[in-house]
């Protein structure tokens, strides 16, 4: 492992302190630490989504017992539930879920276009019909960070203007202004910029020309992060990762990069090498409720009739508390069998495969970090599809082969 003597960048905001420690001398993977209020977090980091205020299968003990230092809310649906009343009342969303690391909040504009059938926006904000009793409402970017502020979040969104990927033409440059306006009004908003983050997000869909006007306009904001939004929503692989790409090219080093709703495992790696930080995404949690466990090897559906006599773990090696043996001496964890018998059953099943997945969502960025520190990226990066695909290379991704390769790694060699 490479000595680090001092930061490569920093940058020392009133509630953030980020310090990049390593880069890799081939890709644009980084590692680096951001301090936030409620603690350190190291990047390259997953974070796993509670939407509200609680994390679907696990207890917020659980959650750290498995390291994660930073995690996601919803504020649109805390906002409806338990409302902002209860939430100034109580203190926060820390308080009221008893959860002493960071949280990152939403600005609850993509539930508005996403869950909503009847929203529309103008310059103003969303405008959509309440989901309980039909009246008119109004997100606004003021009430958005209002919101936020009450929910107390370590890190809070911009609220933009969010179009489906696939969307072209003039409606993605008008998103793209509009988003930018919009946060100049969440700044001013802001009643906590002492104790609270905003971070900008990037639009200008799968337009490179966009995405760079954006990129140099939410810059000239200085936001203590800066996200890249518009993606994860049905574009090909090829453009995410061009697009991605493209943002990073441009923005700083010496702040957070958060890659907004990414959470395959393929796609976190590819995007590390690609220069993003912070990724977050509901799948690990979602996936293992239909019975399926990410592992090194791919992702098993343990509800198959064959895992009924599996006497193994669900991952060979893997240290989580479910698969981890319950005294060392012992040589065994829970098994694939017993996981089968649950699967479907008992939500004890779901239960035990959310800890595992969700371990392996962390360990996968802790071991990337690692290997940026090493400098050893590339090798990680190519021994994880190795893996992943069982050592057949024929069957890799054209489109991880051809991103990877703009950032000087070759997956095949």
């Amino acid at each position: 492992m490479r000595k680090m003597t001092s930061a490569l960048a920093s940058y020392n905001g009133k509630a953030l302190k980020f310090e990049l420690l390593a880069k890799c001398s081939k890709s644009k993977a980084r590692a680096a630490t951001m301090t936030l209020p409620h603690g350190t977090v190291e990047t390259p980091m997953f974070m796993p989504v509670g939407t509200q205020a609680s994390l679907k299968g696990l207890t917020y003990d659980q959650l750290a017992d498995l390291g994660c230092k930073i995690c996601l809310n919803n504020t649109y649906h805390l906002g409806l539930r338990p409302g902002q009343e209860t939430l100034d009342k109580v203190g926060g969303a820390h308080k009221l879920q008893s959860w002493n690391g960071n949280i990152l909040t939403d600005s609850g504009g993509f539930q508005m276009v996403s869950l909503l059938k009847l929203a529309t926006i103008t310059e103003e904000g969303v405008k959509f019909l309440s989901p309980h009793d039909g009246s008119p409402m109004m997100l606004t970017p003021e009430h958005s960070i209002h919101l936020q502020n009450s929910i107390g979040s370590d890190i809070m969104m911009q609220l933009d203007d969010v179009v489906a990927t696939l969307t072209t033409g003039p409606r993605v440059e008008e998103a793209m202004w509009r988003s930018i306006r919009w946060l100049d009004r969440c700044i001013a908003a802001n009643k906590n910029p002492e104790s609270q983050n905003l971070f900008a997000i990037i639009q200008g869909g799968l337009d490179p020309e966009l995405r760079k006007e954006c990129c140099y306009e939410m810059m000239k904001r200085d936001t203590p992060g800066i996200a890249i939004g518009g993606l994860s929503g049905g574009e090909d692989k090829e453009s995410y990762c061009r697009t991605v790409n493209v943002c990073t090219d441009i923005l700083p080093d010496n702040k957070p990069r958060y890659c907004m709703g990414v959470g395959y495992a393929e796609d976190l790696v590819v995007s590390v090498a690609l220069g993003a930080d912070l990724f977050d995404c509901v799948y690990p949690t979602r996936t293992a409720r239909f019975g399926n466990a990410i592992t090194k090897h791919g992702v098993l559906n343990l509800k198959n009739r064959k895992y009924a006599t599996d006497f193994s773990p669900i991952e060979e090696g893997c240290r989580c508390p479910v698969c981890r043996p319950k005294e060392e001496d012992s040589g065994m964890g829970m098994t694939r069998a017993m996981v089968f018998h649950l699967a479907g059953k008992e939500t004890a099943g779901a239960h035990l495969l959310t800890l595992h997945n969700v371990y392996y969502q962390l360990e996968l960025m802790r071991s990337a970090r690692r290997a940026i520190m090493a400098d050893e990226y590339p090798d990680f990066v190519r021994t994880f599809f190795y893996n992943w695909y069982h050592g057949d290379m024929t069957k890799y991704p054209q489109w991880a082969i051809e991103a990877l390769k703009t950032v000087d790694i070759d997956l095949l060699a």
